[in-house]
C-alpha cells in the first residue's frame, strides 16, 4: 500500500528548510572549530568542535533520505525522460554555474597569498570546475539518474519483497532500526577499501554511504505502514537515539586505544558508533516531524523554493564575509553571531532580490520559471 501521489509531505518541506540552515549554521561555525577550512580564525573552541562533530553525522544523511523521497513520487507523475530532464534542469546547471560562478571566490581567498587580483586569476579558477560545498548537488545528480532504474526494481517482484520485509520490521517496536547493521556493513566495508575523507563522487566510502539514506528513502515512501511506523514508534526511536548518543561520546572521548586495538579497528568503531547516530537520528526526526510538522503554512512554501539557491550561494558568502571577521579583535562568539547575521542577510538578500524575480537567473539557479511573469507575458 503505498501513499498517494497527491500527498503533501508538508514534514519533508519543514525538514528540508530547517537541515539546510543547519549545514548554513555549520559552515558559520567551521572558522572556529580548528579543523581546518577555507577560513580559520587564529584562535579555535575545542568545545564547538565537540559539539559540532555530532550533529553532522545526521543533517545530509537525512537531506538525501528526502531526495530519495522525492524521486519516487515524482517519477510517479512524470515519464522518465520527463524526470531526467527536470533533474539537469534543476541539478546540474545550477553545478555547472556554482562552479564556474559562485565557487571560485572560495578557492580565491582560501590561497590569497598565492593569487594576484580576483579577476586576473579568475579564468584558471572557474576553468578548474571545483565542486567544493556543491558536492552534494553532484551527488544528487547522480542518484536522481539511479532512481530511474531502481524504480523500475522497486516495481519488480524483487523490489515488492524487498519493501514488504521493510514493512514487517516496521510492526515491531524498533524494528526499523535493525536496518541500521546494512548502513554499518557498507560505511565500514566501503571505508576500509576507499581510505579517502573527500566528497568526490567516486570516493565510494563517502558515495555509498549516502546512498543508503538515498534508497531508504525510496523504499519507506512506497508504503504507508512503513511511514505511519516511523510517526508511531517516535518514541522508542528517541530512546534508542539517546542511547546511540551516550555510546557516540563515550568513544569520542575514549582514552587512547591504540595499545589495544589496530587502526583499522579503531576507524571501524568510529564508523559504527556515528552509523547508529545517523540512522537512530532519522528515525527520530522524521517521527517528530511527521507528528508536529503537519502543516505547511504560506511562508514555508516560499522558504521551500528559495533555500536551494540559499544553500548555493551560502559557503561563499559566508566566506567572504569571515575572511575580514576573523581579524577582529573579539571574541569568537562575537565573531559567530557577526558571521551569522551578516551571512544570513546577503544570502537572503541575494536569493530574494537577485535570484527570484528574473527567469534567466531562476533557470541557472534551479528554480521554476515565474509563472506571474510568464502569465503576462503571454497575455501581452
Amino acid at each position: 500500500m503505498g501513499l498517494k501521489n497527491t500527498v503533501r509531505l508538508s514534514e519533508l518541506d519543514w525538514l528540508r528548510v530547517i537541515l539546510i540552515f543547519a549545514v548554513f549554521l555549520h559552515h558559520v561555525c567551521m572558522p572556529f572549530n580548528g579543523d581546518g577550512w577555507h577560513i580559520m580564525n587564529s584562535e579555535s573552541s575545542k568545545l564547538l568542535d565537540d559539539i559540532m562533530v555530532y550533529f553532522e553525522q545526521f543533517r545530509l544523511p537525512i537531506l538525501f533520505f528526502i531526495s530519495g523521497v522525492g524521486s519516487v513520487i515524482l517519477l510517479s507523475k512524470v515519464s522518465a525522460k520527463k524526470f531526467t530532464l527536470d533533474k539537469v534542469t534543476r541539478l546540474l546547471i545550477p553545478l555547472l554555474i556554482g562552479s564556474l560562478l559562485i565557487v571560485p571566490p572560495q578557492t580565491y581567498i582560501e590561497n590569497i597569498d598565492k593569487f594576484q587580483s580576483y579577476w586576473q586569476e579568475f579564468p584558471k579558477l572557474a576553468l578548474n570546475f571545483e565542486t567544493n560545498h556543491l558536492w552534494f548537488i553532484e551527488y544528487l545528480f547522480v542518484f536522481a539518474l539511479l532512481a530511474i532504474p531502481l524504480n523500475f526494481i522497486f516495481h519488480s517482484r524483487l523490489g515488492s519483497s524487498v519493501v514488504s520485509s521493510v514493512e514487517k520490521l516496521a510492526k515491531f517496536k524498533g524494528g526499523l532500526f535493525l536496518l541500521v547493521v546494512v548502513l554499518i556493513s557498507v560505511k565500514i566495508y566501503f571505508s576500509l577499501m576507499f581510505p579517502s575523507d573527500d566528497n568526490k563522487i567516486e570516493n565510494l566510502s563517502s558515495s555509498m554511504y549516502y546512498f543508503v539514506f538515498f534508497i531508504s528513502g525510496m523504499i519507506f515512501i512506497r508504503n504507508n505502514n512503513i511511514w505511519q511506523a516511523i510517526r508511531e514508534q517516535r518514541l522508542c526511536n528517541l530512546i534508542i537515539l539517546s542511547l546511540s548518543t551516550i555510546i557516540f561520546y563515550a568513544y569520542y572521548y575514549s582514552p587512547d586505544l591504540s595499545e589495544y586495538l589496530s587502526l583499522d579497528a579503531r576507524w571501524s568503531i568510529w564508523w559504527l558508533v556515528c552509523c547508529l547516530v545517523a540512522w537512530s537520528a532519522l528515525l527520530t526526526i522524521l517521527g517528530y516531524a511527521q507528528y508536529y510538522l503537519a502543516k505547511t503554512p504560506k511562508w514555508l512554501h516560499l522558504s521551500n523554493e528559495l533555500i536551494y539557491p540559499f544553500y548555493i550561494f551560502h559557503q561563499t558568502v559566508i566566506v567572504v564575509i569571515g575572511f575580514y571577521v576573523i581579524t577582529w579583535q573579539t571574541s569568537i562568539p562575537i565573531k559567530i553571531m557577526s558571521l551569522f547575521g551578516l551571512s544570513f542577510i546577503v544570502t537572503s538578500l541575494i536569493c530574494f532580490y537577485i535570484i527570484k524575480p528574473f527567469n534567466v537567473l531562476r533557470f541557472m539557479f534551479g528554480l521554476k520559471p515565474n509563472k506571474t511573469k510568464v502569465a503576462v507575458i503571454s497575455d501581452s
